[in-house]
Formats: structure tokens, sequence, C-alpha cells
């Protein structure tokens, strides 16, 4: 079981301990040991600072939320954090150094609880169309063909769209992907218009009574505006056979770039209104507070993260098993 603190609603400032329960599935690495990078720099490091200072002063509390910046945090969720912890010291309710890094653990569940809303598949919506976004190189296709294999296992058909028809050997990539899952792939030649692809692959979908659609999409044209209108043409394509779709515009973002993931989270979302985020990668950086500075900008679901390279550690985003995994309480 795994601990964490939060606040108790029905006493302001009041901290209380609740049990979760972890997520692993059997046989599976452990999270915490797949986010052993991010939990040296965030969780070791606000320890260490904390067992340097023997009472809470300004300095301590300078140099926590510097630790939080460093951690990737980002500056509003840093300073959401740090009001809130303040407020508690000058109420009484944190009297002790060894009292705020459960304060702490607390402040960023209620931050990026809000954001743990698994990916359900709608049954009314036949195809459901997931349309996947993000720039190149931040495992976009590789997520595709984990969660093409996630549905499959759930019982559900799937077909993919090979719409980034604009990166070399991309459209080669996902068919890999429909062959390793024995998914159908709908695609062109590199160079085609994107937009059609998609547009194909729907009315197969339709026709073939297709449970699931997941479209690939370019992760860099000429310049970056023209991805965007490249992704809002689409958009507007796919309308014209159903008006509904797509029913989930999902971004996935390399979590190594740290703030610069949310940057293009924010440009993204601009462009075509986003409904979920995959965060790739988590396994090799230490960058994994970049969900909160995420989750506190944009308010958008965090469906999935990405922590290795086998298709089940493509994992439903679990707030309180992120936080014990990056900043355990022992």
């Amino acid at each position: 079981m795994f601990r964490i603190f939060r606040k108790n609603k029905a006493q302001t400032g009041q901290l209380q301990e609740e049990q979760l329960r972890p997520v692993e599935q059997a046989g599976e690495e452990a999270l915490d040991q797949r986010l052993e990078a991010s939990r040296r720099q965030f969780g070791q490091q606000l320890k260490t600072l904390l067992a340097s200072h023997g009472a809470i002063d300004e300095d301590l509390m300078d140099d926590l939320e510097t630790a939080l910046l460093t951690a990737d945090v980002g500056v509003a969720a840093t300073q959401r954090i740090m009001d809130a912890l303040r407020a508690a010291v000058r109420n009484g309710v944190i009297r002790e150094p060894e009292q705020v890094l459960p304060a702490v653990q607390a402040e960023l569940f209620e931050l990026i609880e809000p954001c743990e809303q698994f990916l359900a598949v709608d049954a009314s919506r036949k195809p459901f169309v997931i349309l996947m976004v993000g720039v190149n190189g931040a495992g976009k296709t590789t997520t595709i063909g984990k969660l093409a294999r996630r549905f499959k296992d759930d019982g559900l058909s799937v077909m993919l769209a090979a719409g980034d028809t604009f990166r070399a050997a991309a459209v080669e990539q996902l068919q890999s992907w429909g062959e390793r899952n024995d998914v159908p792939v709908v695609a062109q030649a590199t160079g085609a218009d994107s937009a059609a692809v998609i547009f194909d692959a729907l009315e197969s979908a339709r026709a073939r009574g297709v449970d699931v659609l997941i479209a690939d999409t370019a992760g860099r044209l000429h310049t970056q505006a023209n991805l965007m209108d490249e992704l809002k043409k689409i958009h507007r394509v796919m309308a014209r056979l159903d008006a509904s779709a797509p029913h989930e515009v999902m971004l996935v973002v390399d979590a190594g770039n740290g703030q610069n993931a949310l940057n293009q989270a924010r440009q993204f979302n601009d462009a075509v209104p986003l409904s979920g985020i995959t965060v790739t990668k988590l396994d090799g950086t230490a960058r994994g507070g970049v969900l909160f500075a995420i989750a506190e900008a944009l308010q958008v679901p965090i469906r999935f993260i990405g922590v290795g390279e086998s298709a089940t550690n493509l994992r439903p985003f679990d707030a309180g098993s992120f936080i014990n995994a990056i900043l355990p309480i022992e």
C-alpha cells in the first residue's frame, strides 16, 4: 500500500493520511523503479534539503522553491505550492521541517489529481476516433502501436491511419506496428495529403464496423503555422463524415524536454483543443516534475505515462502512484 497525505476538506489545513493501492500489474517492474531518475532528482533532493535545516525559516522556503523549479515543476505550479505551504506555516499547521514533505506531497496531489481521467472508449461512437498529435521524436507513433495493443487486448477492433505523410519512414513505421498487432493500416505514399488519408481511413473504419480508429499526424511541417493549419484541416475533413470526430485529441510529449514539453502542449492546445495528454520516456529522464507544470497550466487529462519500451509500460496515469513513486515518504 502507498501512503499519501492530502488536505482534509472538512477541516481546512489539516492533513489526513489515505491508503492508495499501487496499479502495477503482476510481473511488471514497480513504478518507482521505472521512475528512479525523477525520484533521485525530486524526492531525494527534497529530503536532503529538509534534513539540512533544523527549523522552518525563509531560507528553507527559498531553497524548497528552488528545488521545485529545478525539478521542472514549473513557475505557476511552484508558486501555488509555496503559497499553500507558507499559509500552513503561518497558521501553525506546519511547525517542524519533517512536516514539510507530507505537505508538499499533499499539495502535489491536489494539483494533479483532477487530471487523473482514464481514457474510456465511447461505444456509441463507432469508430471512436483518436487523433494523435505531437512533435517528431516524442514517441507518437510508438504510443499509437502500444494503444492499439491495449485496445485489442480489451477486445476492441482497431484500425490505424498513417496520417504522418511528411516524415520519411513514418508510414512504414506505423505499418510495422500494424503488422505486429495484426491491425489494418490505411496508408498512402510519403507526401500524400494527410487529411485525405485520414478521411479514407474513417470511411473504411465506418464501413467495416471498426471500434477504434487511431490517426497519426505530422510532427513537423515547413513552419509551425503550417503544422497547426494541417491539424485544423484534418479536423474539418473528418467532420464531413462524422461531426463529432475526433472524439479524442491526444497530445504526446517527451518528458525529457522539460518546460519545452509544456510549451508544446500550449501550442497544440491552441490549434486543436486537447482532450488528453500522454507523457512518454519518463523512465529515461529526471524531469518527471513537468507533469505538474502541464497539469497546472492546462488542466487537460493526463491519460497515459510511458515508462519503458514494452506495450505494458504505457500505463494509465494514476496520480497517487505517480507521486509516491517520485516523492515517497518512508
